[in-house]
């Protein structure tokens, strides 16, 4: 069942309900991500919580659902969160509780814009973590002029926002070794952690790829 539909210049975005229950997020009719399966968003966030000592502030590209986000409020140690979401009506749809919010915790600030600009518009050396989640990895593009994004040049720049012992957290939903070596081109290793998850009754690995300043 259909729950709410929105365009912009990128295209369509829609928030159903399924057979099964699950609430689900499509954009351009291509699957996103549901509230059925969020393990790997989850790890996302503990794979950066746990490479900081101090996560007073963190950065994460992508709003989705807001699991990820979520995951991070869940740590007592965080300070705030500034979520990049490029997509206004999302936003607007989890302020009036079409999603279940994370929105109304003082921590979390919203920004609503392309995830490279904030990044750019950051100082350096300001934030402990910026985590990815933007798109389905990049091989499964929501947008094509994403694939800027998982490039050395964006990596780099996240990596001059890092403050010292900092670390970039990046999700795929697919294997993907050009990713692991601008990862590793920039930050001289990447750590790599498949998530075995159940997609709509299938077995599925899905990935977190990690550098750290």
């Amino acid at each position: 069942m259909e729950l709410a539909k929105a365009s912009s210049d990128r295209g369509e975005l829609t928030l159903r309900r399924r057979d099964d229950g699950a609430l689900e997020l499509r954009v351009n009719g291509v699957f996103v991500m549901d509230d059925q399966e969020t393990s790997s968003e989850e790890l996302l966030a503990s794979a950066a919580l746990a490479a900081v000592p101090r996560p007073d502030r963190v950065l994460v590209g992508g709003l989705g659902l807001g699991y990820t986000v979520r995951a991070l409020l869940a740590d007592d140690r965080l300070g705030e969160v500034v979520v990049a979401e490029i997509e206004p009506d999302l936003v607007s749809w989890m302020r009036t509780g079409l999603v279940p919010s994370v929105l109304d915790d003082p921590r979390v600030a919203v920004v609503v814009g392309d995830v490279r600009v904030v990044v750019a518009d950051l100082p350096d050396a300001s934030v402990d973590a910026i985590l990815l989640d933007v798109d389905n990895g990049p091989d499964f593009l929501v947008y094509n002029e994403n694939s800027a994004i998982y490039t050395s040049m964006f990596l780099a720049t996240c990596r001059s926002k890092l403050r010292a012992g900092g670390v970039l957290t990046v999700w795929s939903s697919s294997a993907s070794p050009a990713l692991e070596s601008a990862v590793t081109a920039v930050f001289g290793t990447c750590d790599v952690k498949p998530v075995p998850v159940e997609l709509q009754g299938r077995d599925e690995l899905y990935y977190v790829y990690q550098g750290s300043s």
